[in-house]
């Protein structure tokens, strides 16, 4: 029997199994906190659930109970901004600089991606260090932003490169052949096609920067970032409310990807439909 009437082997279960269990790992704890932040006033940690209501939720916005969240998000939001804008920018410079060789361009590029092989907490230790040298004070929009900087324009290095290796250089040629000068081939014609790429490079640096705690441990500064405020409330904090903050956080990541996806798919769909007039 051949197709999809064919018998599946040991091997697909067993990679069935596992994959079943990842998913498991990965969204049951998840799930399990999410369920929880909707105990009753006198809810615990654990289960048996005591009543259902929106309590936790409603506390979790008093800044006597659990600190300062709301400034903390802020934070987050901001510098996870500030790092999507600059990782994409960097990113796309350094992968147009890159498709031409120059002198020293293999070392500079492993020079550049060397961060990742170092522990977050290494480089957020030395950050900080180097800051209390120079006498300047660590903040969350200096030396907390470079310290992100070092986790995220790795990884935008490698996916715009990526990108660049893929691109057929006919499309440059052709607008050059039509009359397109080098900045007009790069804004209307180099930039379309890479678009829906750099707005993933953009939602990988956001979200990488949204939620690290290592590298930001040691360079915040006095105002914590959401990460720091979590790990905070899980010191003194012994009520649901912390699980009704990881369920709103857990949601919001949610929907700032599936804010990305959409507007990709958009994206798409314009341009098919562009095609579809030119043709």
């Amino acid at each position: 029997m051949t197709g999809t009437s064919a018998r599946r082997g040991l091997s697909f279960y067993l990679l069935a199994a596992f994959f079943g269990l990842f998913v498991l790992f990965l969204y049951g704890p998840i799930a399990t906190i999410t369920i929880l932040s909707f105990q009753g006033p006198e809810g615990g940690l654990t289960f048996p659930m005591n009543g259902v209501s929106l309590h936790w939720f409603k506390n979790l916005f008093e800044q006597q109970a659990v600190g300062d969240f709301g400034g903390s998000f802020r934070r987050s939001i901001a510098l996870g901004l500030t790092v999507m804008v600059l990782t994409v920018l960097f990113s796309l410079l350094a992968g147009f600089a890159f498709r031409r060789r120059f002198l020293g361009s293999g070392a500079l590029f492993y020079l550049a991606v060397a961060s990742l092989i170092v522990p977050s907490i290494l480089v957020s230790l030395g950050i900080g260090l180097l800051f209390n040298i120079l006498g300047i004070e660590p903040t969350w929009y200096g030396s907390a932003l470079g310290a992100h900087l070092t986790w995220t324009l790795p990884f935008g290095l490698l996916i715009v490169f990526a990108i660049f290796n893929r691109f057929n250089p006919a499309y440059e040629e052709a607008a050059r052949d039509l009359g397109a000068t080098p900045w007009q081939t790069v804004r209307h014609v180099v930039l379309p096609i890479l678009l829906p790429s750099l707005i993933g490079v953009g939602l990988f640096g956001f979200t990488l920067s949204y939620d690290e705690f290592a590298r930001t441990l040691m360079t915040a500064g006095s105002f914590n970032t959401l990460p720091l405020e979590i790990y905070g409330m899980t010191t003194n904090v012994t009520t649901p409310v912390l699980y009704a903050l990881g369920t709103l956080t857990t949601l919001f990541s949610f929907t700032v990807i599936g804010l990305f996806l959409a507007g990709v798919m958009i994206l798409r769909r314009r341009r098919l439909r562009r095609t579809g007039a030119a043709a």
